[in-house]
């Protein structure tokens, strides 16, 4: 069978302001190398996810590498993008873990994966414009913001177990963001947690036991997700908690498809229908098995604006070696040594660069914050999330997220409404 690829050029070089697009390659040699730097620039978040929530990290980093495969299935191998862990899950899986156990927690995963499926056949039969109807800036924004700074007491409970750790690790992320160029200074996480976990082993506070005892070669370990009909009060409970994940996917992926289709072909917009689609049906599957939802990632986009290399054949790259990491017990083994002072210092800005992006949709769209809508709907949605407001109805608990959520919704769209009826918007 022949592949989809043609070569570009003489595969071998290319032009200063050339393009590689998502149907061409370069020679496999240097298709595998930008693969690899894929895995690299995906890698540092993506392992990030299962261990801030106490996930298997190989069992994740498989699920990740086969969603991305099914991802340029599903989307004819038009569409150059991975598929890591969404930092959005954090917050509803550490509640659902907390209160009803790992299963209830990929029930939850599975759900949203469900809905985000449901959407990108809704969306393929339809356009994507109810979407923007539906999220305009100001409340997309203040969705994702909400979400980053929720998880603030959680960045602050891991920096006070190791602070002088944490510390370093903080200030090796920020200098290496800027002091590295390119590539390197789009790693500066995976940087700073390695900086931080060098100064983590010298002050004793890494733990190698489980390391030594875990085979180079095997099968991660697999969770199926809690039965709803076993305990529907707990199970059911956690779904309020995820379902606005649901929102902050589709506008991940939406994002993602409108930056690749600038850099190569508006054409690329057609397949937001398939793309919503594809990480529905991923993010099923590793809640299914015991990994992390997904989303398209950012990291990765970097990597293709800074290389002018879109080509699919380097995803098909990133995501087999993505399923042979899995499929390593020991390399899991040793994500998981990374001490609590790490983790405090990366996620204290991690978390709130998450906050930040939100913010930044605001400013990319010129949100006008001289109307009184648009001041209500940020604000009130900010402070339920970031206070983690809560709500409990009978055997459903409604957290910050869930009810910032909606209140972001509801606001606008309410505010706007009385507002054309009473001529004062």
């Amino acid at each position: 069978m022949a592949l989809p690829w043609t070569l570009h050029g003489d595969g071998k070089t290319v032009e200063a302001q050339a393009v590689v697009g998502p149907s061409e390659r370069l020679s496999w040699p240097l298709t595998i190398g930008i693969g690899s730097q894929h895995v690299v620039a995906m890698f540092g978040a993506t392992f990030l996810v299962p261990l801030l929530t106490d996930f298997p990290p190989s069992t994740t980093l498989l699920f990740s590498g086969v969603g991305t495969l099914l991802f340029l299935l599903i989307t004819g191998n038009k569409l150059p993008s991975y598929l890591g862990s969404s930092f959005a899950f954090i917050a509803p899986i550490t509640a659902a873990t907390a209160s009803a156990g790992m299963g209830s927690a990929l029930f939850g995963i599975m759900a949203v994966g469900v809905l985000l499926a449901l959407v990108g056949v809704i969306v393929q039969l339809t356009g994507t414009g109810w979407i923007d109807r539906l999220m305009p800036p100001i409340v997309s924004g203040a969705i994702v913001a909400l979400i980053g700074f929720n998880l603030a007491p959680v960045a602050k409970a891991n920096f006070d177990k190791a602070p002088l750790t944490a510390l370093i690790t903080l200030i090796a992320v920020i200098l290496c963001t800027v002091l590295f160029r390119g590539i390197l200074g789009r790693l500066s996480i995976f940087l700073g947690v390695l900086v931080g976990y060098v100064a983590a082993v010298f002050f004793g506070e890494v733990d190698f036991s489980r390391v030594a005892d875990a085979a180079w070669i095997g099968l991660p370990p697999f969770t199926a997700p809690a039965n709803p009909l076993e305990n529907p009060a707990a199970v059911l409970g956690v779904l309020p908690a995820f379902l606005p994940v649901v929102l902050v996917l589709i506008a991940e992926n939406v994002g993602h498809i409108k930056g690749v289709a600038q850099m190569t072909d508006a054409k690329v917009n057609q397949l937001t229908g398939r793309a919503l689609l594809a990480d529905g049906l991923a993010t099923m599957l590793a809640g299914f098995g015991g990994g992390s939802g997904t989303t398209t990632y950012g990291e990765n986009i970097g990597v293709m604006a800074a290389t002018r290399i879109y080509s699919t054949a380097a995803y098909w790259v990133a995501g087999i070696v993505a399923i042979l990491l899995g499929l390593s017990p020991k390399i899991g083994a040793i994500i998981f040594t990374i001490p609590d002072g790490v983790l405090g210092g990366v996620t204290t800005a991690l978390y709130g660069l998450i906050g930040v992006i939100g913010v930044k949709i605001w400013l990319d769209n010129k949100v006008d914050f001289s109307k009184p809508v648009n001041q209500f709907t940020a604000a009130t949605a900010l402070i339920i999330g970031i206070a983690d407001f809560t709500l409990n109805a009978g055997a459903l608990s409604f957290n910050g997220i869930a009810l910032g959520t909606v209140a972001a919704i509801v606001i606008y769209h309410l505010m706007t409404w009385l507002g054309r009826i009473r001529k004062t918007a």
